[in-house]
């Protein structure tokens, strides 16, 4: 005997009943046999006489509404509406069953099918194996992309970039999606530049950084540069070379005592020939530059500017000196974001305090004791543990163009305090 769906529909497939139906599904989708008692508390007068109907009973009054699923599978036997059941019924009148297991184990397997190109890449480069790890572990992937089947094309491209990773020499970040994205603004942004800049990261062990200019330095520590003109560095009488044009440029320029102002194309493609060992001064702020070129011309020191958050051409730069062995002296602004900038630095190349530390700055507020209120946030200074707390006491900020005939008298003597 087959199904009578429309007088299945009348028996149990009111909408009185379909609290019913719904109890008896998740039961079948979960794998639990369809037996017991299943309860609607607060039922209203029209679903306690439809269920009563349906047993063809009364039932006993109160609040909630108890059905023995047992009884009703006996119904709809007997009825002839649904000879195997309520089991049936459900299937009839609400569609296929699929147990949640099978469900769980389907979806599974479609994601390890999505992820199969990018295992395979990691296998055969063990250096993203903890970054995979994590990639699994953190669910990025289930953010950016909502099921298996979208997630496929994105993870099969970004199999495609490993490989390639990290760039040398060098190159634009354009010309690299161009040729191993399929368009040259494949990289920009979205969820194939996430998981990309993801694993640049972890390749490279880029530090985390804030806003666009950690992005592009991530994506300059794995060779891709976003802007090789617009990152620049200014210096003073850095040592020059005669077999380089950067090299011949910095020597002209520091016989006469003029700041240089270096491109990221320079430094990467046409980097100075620089001597092994030496002491290099850093500040932050171009006026520190200014003075010195126009006190003690030629007769300075390396002098390198950070203007402020370094760019990848000062990180670059400042890389290729503690890499030949210089010793970097570093004075920023005494307040929260000069800390930041301080912090940064310090997590790309080692340097020593110029005038930076606790003593430094209780010196600056004795001279300045009208100087500016401190804002912004705290922070801690992992070079000297006191001076976060310094700041806080004081709630001061010394500014470096406060302090600057101290670093021209030291510039002149080269002597770092």
């Amino acid at each position: 005997m087959s199904t009578d769906v429309p007088r299945l529909q009348r028996l149990i497939g009111s909408p009185e009943l379909t609290w019913l139906l719904d109890r008896a599904r998740r039961r079948m989708e979960s794998g639990r046999a369809l037996d017991g008692t299943v309860t609607l508390t607060g039922a209203t007068e029209a679903e306690r006489a439809a269920a009563s109907r349906l047993l063809g009973r009364a039932l006993r009054p109160g609040r909630s509404l108890s059905v023995s699923l047992a009884a009703v599978d006996q119904v709809l036997r007997a009825s002839g509406a649904s000879p195997d059941g309520l089991a049936e019924a459900v299937v009839a009148l609400t569609g296929p069953v699929v147990p949640r297991q099978e469900t769980a184990d389907r979806l599974a397997r479609a994601w390890d099918s999505a992820f199969a190109p990018l295992a395979a890449v990691v296998a055969a480069r063990p250096e993203f194996a903890d970054w995979y790890a994590a990639l699994h572990a953190t669910g990025l992937v289930r953010r950016l992309a909502r099921s298996p089947e979208e997630a496929a094309p994105l993870l099969a491209g970004l199999a495609g970039l490993l490989p390639h990773l990290p760039v040398s020499p060098p190159r634009s970040l354009g010309a690299f999606a161009a040729e191993h994205a399929g368009g040259a603004h494949a990289l920009d942004h979205g969820p194939l530049a996430t998981l990309t800049l993801d694993a640049v990261r972890a390749l490279t062990a880029t530090p985390p950084g804030e806003g666009a200019q950690g992005r592009r330095d991530t994506w300059a520590a794995g060779g891709l540069l976003l802007d090789e003109l617009s990152s620049q560095v200014v210096a003073l009488n850095l040592p020059g070379d005669p077999d380089t044009a950067t090299g011949r440029a910095l020597d002209a320029l520091g016989a006469v005592g003029q700041p240089a102002v270096l491109t990221l194309r320079q430094l990467l493609r046409d980097a100075p020939v620089l001597p092994q060992g030496g002491t290099a001064y850093v500040c932050e702020n171009p006026a520190v530059v200014l003075t010195a070129a126009d006190h003690l011309g030629p007769g300075c020191p390396p002098l390198i500017c950070l203007q402020g958050q370094p760019s990848t051409a000062a990180l670059h730069l400042l890389k290729l000196y503690a890499e030949a062995g210089w010793n970097l002296h570093y004075h920023g602004d005494f307040d929260w974001g000069g800390i930041r900038i301080a912090t940064r630095l310090l997590d790309h190349v080692p340097w020593t305090p110029w005038r930076y530390a606790t003593a430094d700055y209780r010196a600056a507020l004795d001279a300045h004791p009208s100087s500016a209120a401190l804002t912004g946030t705290p922070t801690e200074a992992r070079w000297d543990p006191n001076l976060s707390s310094e700041l806080l006491a004081s709630g001061r900020r010394i500014e470096e163009e406060l302090v600057l005939d101290d670093l021209i008298a030291d510039l002149a003597g080269r002597i770092v305090t």
